[in-house]
């Protein structure tokens, strides 16, 4: 008898879901925190700094202000690693004992270690919470909306390696358009039409003609950055003042919630791009696995044959599904243009969307995860930032490597045993 799918298994059988807290995942855990406490340590012992490290918790424009928090420098930072040594036995404790993971194991380590090595990193200096943490939201949101569409392509069955070319398509057509028609709202319309537009060429390769969906993902990478430089060099630059001067989105602060301590700042005090993003997270989490769209969407992407027999149309299905990703990309790939900065340059994504896709598999093709992967390169991003402009000792070498090395360590260290959807990256011949 086959075993029946059950909720929290994402619609997988029981003996084939996913469970991250056995077996290579439950090993792999204690590892990466184990390697982590001892790379902060070696940190503290090879270079330990005197003095003090300020975190401040509120800009001065807060409504209510909270009082900066000022800690010595080495002994906080050994304090970490002994609370991090502890987590890390715990973790290893659990694993002999064949018990699960729980999540709060890894969050704390993060807390703690990061809060160790920003101790050490920041020492005689200043680190401005608010600062850091709203920088990071800002940066992760073309990686949120990028993971959010490879969760929607993968979930149904499509392997959507075109991410960075929507993206970059997205931040194109956005900053053609908000030029041209004065409004920055008709740039985001015009980014989502053109992340649909890369993924209905992906669609009809790979689901019409059965072409390998990793290969057509990689040409329309390379062929959007060849369309794009061109279009750059012989449109854009002798016509920048009409067709690559777009108005910029701006911060816009809502009413009671952005006075809110510390939270209010962070995310409540963003452009609006980000306020798009939030209900964009929330209405993909609650349809994918809500609502019976949702569950056409799952089931065509881990075993369409079945849904073929059920009458759901699986090809139809697909298409439709990926073109909302691509539209949901694109928005991200707005960010470039109208948020980070007032127009288009070549290449200016800069790999984000292979980024984005690493949050995928980070985030075991879950939205909510994805987007919380997404978070976490942004924060290393806006790290290696932060830690620059206060004199870190930290070496500028290794700053520039950060976000990359936090998404080869989360990807190869702290997934564990992830399983795509079945179907993925397979295409569907109707019978």
């Amino acid at each position: 008898m086959t075993a029946q799918p059950t909720p929290d298994s994402g619609g997988l059988a029981p003996d084939t879901a996913v469970t991250p807290t056995r077996g290579a995942g439950a090993r792999k855990l204690p590892i990466a925190l184990g390697v982590l406490t001892a790379l902060l340590a070696g940190i503290l012992l090879r270079s330990s700094h005197a003095g003090d490290t300020t975190f401040q918790l509120a800009a001065e424009s807060d409504f209510v202000t909270l009082p900066d928090i000022v800690v010595p420098s080495g002994p906080t930072a050994w304090v970490m690693v002994v609370i991090c040594l502890a987590l890390t036995a715990e973790a290893v404790r659990r694993m002999l004992a064949h018990l699960r993971q729980p999540g709060w194991i890894p969050i704390a380590f993060a807390i703690a270690w990061m809060t160790g090595f920003l101790s050490w990193a920041a020492a005689d200096g200043r680190i401005r919470l608010v600062s850091l943490l709203g920088g990071a939201v800002a940066l992760a949101i073309p990686l949120v909306f990028g993971a959010l569409g490879g969760v929607l392509g993968e979930r149904a069955g499509v392997v959507n390696i075109a991410i960075e070319g929507q993206l970059l398509l997205g931040a194109f057509a956005a900053a053609i358009t908000a030029s041209s028609t004065g409004s920055p709202w008709a740039g985001l319309v015009a980014a989502a039409v053109a992340g649909a537009l890369v993924a209905l060429i992906l669609g009809l390769f790979a689901i019409t003609y059965f072409v390998d969906q990793v290969i057509v993902g990689v040409v329309l990478n390379v062929l959007v950055v060849g369309l794009t430089n061109f279009m750059f060099r012989q449109v854009l630059t002798p016509n920048a003042e009409t067709l690559n001067s777009p108005e910029r989105l701006r911060a816009f602060p809502i009413p009671i919630l952005g006075d809110i301590p510390l939270i209010g700042p962070i995310l409540f005090r963003q452009t609006p791009l980000v306020y798009v993003l939030y209900a964009v997270v929330a209405l993909v989490a609650y349809a994918l696995y809500r609502t019976r769209w949702g569950l056409r969407v799952r089931a065509v992407g881990e075993h369409p044959k079945a849904a073929d027999t059920v009458g759901i149309k699986v090809n139809r299905t697909r298409y439709r599904t990926i073109l909302l990703a691509g539209a949901i990309a694109g928005l991200g790939g707005a960010y470039f243009s109208l948020v980070s900065v007032a127009g288009f340059n070549r290449e200016m994504t800069g790999g984000a969307g292979y980024i984005a896709l690493a949050a995928v598999i980070f985030g075991k093709w879950d939205p909510i995860r994805a987007t919380l992967a997404a978070l976490l390169f942004g924060f290393a991003t806006n790290l290696q930032g932060v830690l620059s402009a206060i004199g870190s000792p930290v070496p500028s070498q290794f700053m520039l490597m950060l976000p990359y090395l936090v998404t080869i360590f989360a990807v190869a260290g702290l997934v564990g045993r992830s399983r795509p959807p079945a179907a993925d990256g397979v295409p569907y011949r109707q019978q």
